[in-house]
């Protein structure tokens, strides 16, 4: 027999290749197993290409490195063959090892077939050398390398399929696999060539076409390691890819959730918002008409919650909210809804047997929100009014049912507050005067049906009319004459209010500049501003462009703002203010001491002057606290060189009791009613006239 000898650097290269190549096949199961659609069959191609070359190398290097007395050399056909029978096996290892399960009696199948495709692609090479005799084969070795084969395909599965999560405990794991699985590939390969026996006299008969001298063993291993390493980085680039999509796309879908959240719930009390109301409403009237059900829709607003506000500041008033929204919550049923549909306003949606099911759950309601509230070291009460809509019963749309609980609400209110009140046909009349109010009121600008009247101001101390209050008032072509509070609640909750505050200031600036040019260059004119106005934006360039517009000097302009809008949002206020300050305009804090203010605050406010309330000096001759009031708050004006405005004043005792206290200024029924600009200049003429005569 031939003697036969190895070259240690090939073998130990096979060896690497071997590993390596482990390494791809576990690498690559774990890939395929998480692609999806079109990709899996790519990886799988791919995959199998790879691993197969790795395998194939390995086999092909040992072979180079295996050294006879005699010129060797390889059939291209038989090698390139055999290389197809390793992707072949390689496919079938991956595609098997990708499948959801692996139960013993396809795994040992699965090993019988790979084994086999191995140990066939290592003996079509070595047959690949047509060697002269043929070769001989010790029967207990070729049958040792099979079963090396077998079970080494074997273990390589089982590693594969239960090594196929990407983690990184498992990739410590696949490194160990691929070693094991590199020296059992290596064991079955050098085991088959161990069987080998070439008789003397074998001659080579693909000598001819090569040998295993030269560069081709470099070039093998250079190209082989190469794909595996290309294969690598492809699927570690691709896993890292697709990993952070995973990443990316879990963040987009919480944050979808979340703005979902955001879409469907109140950002303040977190109570499903009108939008998820409605929702509930259509599936509530699809269940009662399906199955013969009623439900109930209760309208609530709370009573007092506007003195709160104007007492204790908004963050307070939100506090409350919350503490209202969890105390309702804890009154009813999880599958009862509960929202927040407007600033202090909270809709029930409740399945109810028969209405009184209804009102158990309004007084218990009404009884949870009437408790004390400690909130910010305060003690507040609140209340509520409850309107109760049926299903069925109270209209078949969802708008129909909001609209008449909305309608019972009110009635409720009206009624006397804190309690509830069942919808009735008959109250959908107020509700469509309402709303038949607002839609006139909408269109009342430009049928110039808005009229400005004017209430005169006079000097204290002299008696001389110094100018006038600019009063809103609406000419209805039905109603006749509509006076404010019955059209201006409904103007600032539409926001009609800007609108009309808007045209307000400047028909009065108007009026003003007529009437300097008329000869009365001393006075002034005040306007209110609503607390939308106060906090628009666009304030500050409007009253600059109306000024502008009618060449009116701004020290002539008096822009009167309650105590509570100051006070709502203390430092928006004193930035407003000092820009309307900047411009030159006078401020006037209405009706203070009917709010809540701060020392400390109130003298940073840009005002001019303050205005008493008309409930403090309406009581004046006869009430001492009432006297003592007026007292104080005219003491600090002029403490805090700010002038004192007195209005309502209406008999001769108040204006010689504000005369004597120093009030800077009176207006009130006493001097003259709000009237037209052509009466308000006949009056004054007649007040000049009088003034000449004393």
């Amino acid at each position: 027999m031939l003697v036969s000898s190895y070259n240690p650097l090939l073998v130990l290269f096979s060896l690497l290749v071997a590993i390596l190549a482990s390494y791809t096949a576990l690498d690559l199961a774990g890939r395929i197993s998480t692609a999806q659609g079109h990709a899996t069959h790519w990886w799988l191609a791919g995959g199998a290409c790879a691993m197969g070359i790795g395998i194939w190398s390995m086999h092909f290097i040992g072979m180079l490195a295996f050294n006879l007395p005699i010129p060797l050399g390889y059939d291209l056909p038989l090698t390139l063959f055999s290389l197809l029978i390793a992707i072949a096996s390689s496919a079938f290892a991956l595609w098997l090892v990708c499948q959801a399960t692996l139960p013993w009696l396809r795994l040992c199948a699965g090993a019988a077939l790979m084994g086999a495709g191995v140990a066939a692609m290592h003996y079509t090479g070595m047959a690949a050398m047509r060697m002269t005799p043929a070769i001989e084969y010790t029967p207990g070795l070729f049958t040792l390398s099979i079963v090396i084969a077998v079970t080494a395909s074997g273990a390589a599965l089982w590693a594969a399929f239960n090594l196929r999560r990407n983690a990184s405990h498992v990739r410590l794991f696949r490194l160990g696999a691929a070693l094991v699985m590199g020296l059992a590939i290596c064991g079955m390969h050098y085991t088959g060539m161990a069987a080998a026996e070439f008789p003397l006299g074998s001659i080579c008969g693909a000598a001819r076409e090569g040998g295993q001298n030269g560069l081709l063993p470099f070039l093998v291993i250079i190209v082989t390691l190469a794909v595996l390493a290309i294969t690598l980085l492809i699927s570690v680039l691709d896993m890292r890819m697709e990993s952070r999509t995973k990443i990316l796309a879990s963040s987009l879908a919480e944050a979808n959730k979340e703005l979902l959240h955001l879409a469907l719930h109140d950002s303040l009390t977190k109570l499903p918002n009108r939008v998820l109301l409605e929702d509930r409403l259509d599936q509530a009237i699809r269940t009662a008409d399906r199955d013969q059900s009623r439900f109930a829709v209760m309208f609530m607003d709370l009573d007092g919650f506007k003195a709160v506000n104007d007492a204790f500041g908004h963050h307070l008033g939100d506090d409350l909210l919350i503490e209202v929204a969890r105390r309702i919550r804890a009154c009813v049923r999880n599958q009862d809804t509960i929202a927040r549909v407007g600033g202090d306003e909270f809709v029930l949606l409740a399945s109810v047997g028969d209405p009184s099911d209804a009102a158990t759950i309004a007084d218990k309601i009404t009884a949870a929100i009437e408790e004390v509230f400690e909130l910010g070291g305060q003690e507040l009460r609140v209340s509520t009014s409850v309107g109760i809509a049926m299903y069925p019963g109270n209209g078949p749309l969802q708008e129909d049912l909001l609209r008449n609980a909305d309608a019972a609400m009110y009635h409720a209110k009206a009624m006397g507050r804190h309690g509830y009140c069942f919808f009735e046909d008959s109250m959908n009349v107020n509700v469509q005067e309402r709303h038949q109010l607002l839609r006139d009121l909408r269109s009342a600008l430009a049928r110039q049906e808005l009229l400005v009247f004017y209430q005169p101001k006079f000097d204290g101390p002299s008696g001389r009319l110094i100018g006038a209050e600019a009063l809103l008032r609406w000419q209805h072509p039905t109603r006749g004459m509509v006076m404010p509070d019955q059209f201006i609640p409904a103007a600032e909750k539409s926001g009609l209010i800007v609108q009309i505050g808007e045209w307000v200031l400047d028909e009065a600036c108007r009026q003003m500049c007529a009437w300097h040019d008329a000869g009365n260059p001393h006075w002034t004119i005040a306007v209110n501003l609503s607390a939308l106005q106060f906090a628009h934006p666009a304030l500050i360039v409007m009253v600059r462009s109306i000024l502008a517009r009618h060449r009116l000097a701004p020290e002539y302009l008096t822009l009167e703002i309650t105590e509570s809008t100051a006070m709502f949002d203390v430092e928006a206020s004193l930035d407003t203010l000092q820009q309307l300050h900047a411009l030159g305009v006078k401020i006037s804090i209405d009706d203070f001491g009917t709010g809540y203010s701060s020392l400390l605050y109130l003298k940073r406010l840009s005002a001019s002057e303050l205005k008493i309330d008309r409930g403090f000096v309406r009581d004046l001759a006869n009430n001492a606290e009432d006297a003592a009031i007026v007292s104080a708050i005219v003491a600090l004006g002029h403490t805090l060189k700010l002038k004192v405005v007195a209005e309502g004043v209406e008999t001769s005792a108040q204006h010689a009791f504000l005369t004597d206290l120093g009030c800077d200024s009176l207006q009130g029924y006493l001097f003259g009613r709000p009237m037209a600009p052509h009466l308000f200049i006949e009056a004054a003429r007649r007040e000049d006239a009088l003034m000449e005569k004393v």
